[in-house]
Formats: C-alpha cells, sequence, structure tokens
C-alpha cells in the first residue's frame, strides 16, 4: 500500500471532485496514462510497422501536388525571419 502525502492527498480529492471521479480511479487512470507513455503498461503494444517505399512515394506525390502558397526561394523566407 502507498502512503500519500498530506497536499498529495488533498490535491487528487479536489481534482476527482471537479471532474466527479473518485480519487483511486482518478490517481489509476493517470498512472495507466504514464505507463502507457514509458511503454510499461501491461497492455499490448500496437506493432509499428514502417512505411514502405512506395507509402513514402505516395505521401509525397501528395505534398506535391498542394499549391505553392510562397513563391520566395527557402533562403529569402528565412532571410525574412532572420530580420525579425
Amino acid at each position: 500500500m502507498l502512503h500519500l502525502t498530506h497536499d498529495t492527498e488533498q490535491l487528487a480529492r479536489r481534482v476527482a471532485a471537479r471532474v466527479g471521479r473518485k480519487p483511486e480511479d482518478l490517481i489509476r487512470a493517470a498512472l495507466e496514462r504514464e505507463a502507457k507513455a514509458l511503454g510499461v503498461s501491461d497492455e499490448p503494444q500496437p506493432e509499428r510497422r514502417r512505411m514502405t517505399v512506395e507509402q513514402m512515394l505516395a505521401i509525397g506525390d501528395k505534398i506535391t501536388a498542394l499549391p505553392l502558397l510562397d513563391p520566395r526561394s527557402p533562403q529569402e523566407i528565412a532571410d525574412d525571419l532572420n530580420e525579425l
């Protein structure tokens, strides 16, 4: 069993009351989010697949089909930004 400091427990109770949940549920949800972000959760992680060359080329085609919004060269844009 964990023993929380008085301040931590009060904070959990205030936040739980604000969102209409029990403090235990709120703490569990926060810990599950943190565990998932760190890759230590009990949930099976979905397999990450790399993009194929064809998929990358398709994305490139979509991007090049977009309209050109700024006709300046990259150097001109960078120079203008540096002047700010």
